[in-house]
This record gives C-alpha cells, structure tokens and sequence, in this order.
C-alpha cells in the first residue's frame, strides 16, 4: 500500500519503521526541517519538507489516490484539516487521524475521516494487520478502546469456511455479532455455518484482536 505519515516526531518513526517492514510504500510529510532530514538519511525514503495542513504541500508530496493518510500532529484541528484536504482533494481511500482530545473522535468521524483515534500504537496494529491480511477489510476502536470492532471477508482460502460457529474456539471476550451474506443479515448462533464471501462483524478487546485474526484468517492446509 501506499501510505503517507504526515507530522509527528517518535509516533511517525515508529510507524514509518513498523510500516516498511511490512513492504509498503512510505512518503513523509513533516514541518521540521532538521527531523526530516533524520527521517530521510534513516529510511531512504521520499520526505517532503512543509506544514501537511497546506495543500500545497500535500500536492508535492504527490499524495494524489494514496491508499491512507495517516495525521500525527499534536492538533486535533490541524489532523482534521489534513485529512480532510487529502480526502476531499486530493482522493485519498482512507485517511486516519490521532487526537488529543477524545471527544473529538465521534467529530472527527462525521467529517469524514475514517479512523479517527488516541492511541497510536492501535494504528500500528491497524497497517499491520491489513497489510498482512488480506481479508482484513477494516478495524476500528470504539468505546475509547474498550472494544474493537473488525469487519472481515472470508476467502476461499479461509480454514473457517464451512465450519460452524460452535465448532470454534473462540476466546471468551470475542462475538461474531452479525454476518453480511449477499444482501442478508444474519445474526449468527451456534448452528451458523460460516460461508465463502461472508463478511463478519466481530467484537473484541483490543487485546484479543491478534486472536481473533488469527482464527478466522488463518489459510487451509493444503
């Protein structure tokens, strides 16, 4: 994927770091000159020097369909305005911000910005798993993290496919609760038999995410 990191200082390098190792395509975005100098000599990478909350700044970032945008300035507003140019502008597919100020995540996301969250590290986790999973469609912290909803597409490569949910072992804090199957709703039980082209909706504790990627991505055994 290709993936722009605009402003932030330890939060960007330990994303960017996090994020080439994954093999994507990483362009920077930052205002301090002397830290993109850092960023450049240690990453090899393409950083553009310049506020990311002006457009054109962003327009010579060449951030024009990047996949996501990620926003790591200490303001919210600030994050809010560069997610919003990226989207509205410049057409990027999903632009994730961090915010200061909790209350603006419920804000943040009726203006548009996918993903808008406190904690960083969740972020990392975010790129991570979509990058190594390819049914991860997407994941996204509520209830200030307390829980985590992950919506996944079941492939035909999937080890879970015609299995039935009681045929699981699934942790105690983990609900399948909802399965897309064509235009149909299904709340699952038990008996529920999962399908090929099945999207879950699934609950967790942040925590138990990894589990539950685990379990449900994991490929068949030829």
């Amino acid at each position: 994927m290709r993936i722009i990191v605009a402003g932030g200082r330890n939060k960007a390098d330990f994303l960017i770091g996090s994020l080439l190792e994954k093999k994507h395509e990483v362009t920077v975005v930052n205002d301090e000159e002397a830290y993109c100098s850092y960023l450049s000599e240690k990453y090899n990478i393409p950083v553009i020097v310049g506020n990311p909350c002006k457009q054109y700044v962003l327009e010579e970032a060449e951030i024009e369909h990047a996949d996501i945008l990620i926003a790591l300035r200490p303001s919210d507003p600030d994050n809010l305005a560069i997610c919003q140019t990226a989207k509205k502008i410049f057409h990027v597919k999903k632009v994730v911000a961090t915010v200061t100020n909790p209350k603006n995540v419920s804000i943040f996301k009726k203006l548009g910005v996918n993903t808008a969250i406190s904690a960083t590290y969740t972020i990392a986790k975010i790129i991570e798993q979509a990058s190594t999973i390819e049914n991860l469609v997407n994941s996204l912290s509520i209830e200030h993290e307390n829980i985590v909803m992950t919506e996944l597409l079941l492939t035909e490569e999937c080890a879970v496919l015609n299995k039935k949910l009681k045929e699981l072992v699934m942790p105690s804090n983990v609900i399948v609760c909802c399965i897309l199957r064509n235009v149909e709703m299904i709340v699952p039980n038990g008996e529920t038999m999962l399908k090929e082209h099945d999207k879950l909706l699934i609950l967790s504790h942040p925590n138990m995410q990894d589990q539950v990627l685990d379990l449900f991505s994991s490929k068949r055994v030829a």
